[in-house]
């Protein structure tokens, strides 16, 4: 089972979380894509832009941020944290 943990932080405080199962068939690029449109979905966010950085912190670690810089709307928190907790 494939599972991803979103978060939002402001202030270094986690102000909320979600985590997004998937049993899907699909391939793990389609189930981390579908995945962030659920956690955008229900935090009520646009759909953040994968920076080169971003890209590359998510490689590495299994994880990563997306600031002020990925989205084109305002956003009220810090930055929004996905973590792939399980495949």
């Amino acid at each position: 089972m494939f599972r991803l943990w979103g978060k939002e932080f402001k202030d270094n405080r986690m102000v909320r979380d979600t985590v997004v199962c998937d049993d899907t068939d699909d391939t793990r690029t389609h189930k981390i894509f579908n995945a962030l449109d659920a956690i955008c979905y229900e935090f009520d966010l646009s759909k953040p832009i994968w920076l080169d950085a971003t890209i590359d912190e998510f490689k590495r670690h299994d994880k990563t941020r997306f600031t002020q810089d990925n989205f084109v709307d305002m956003i009220d928190f810090d930055y929004l944290e996905i973590h792939i907790i399980e495949e």
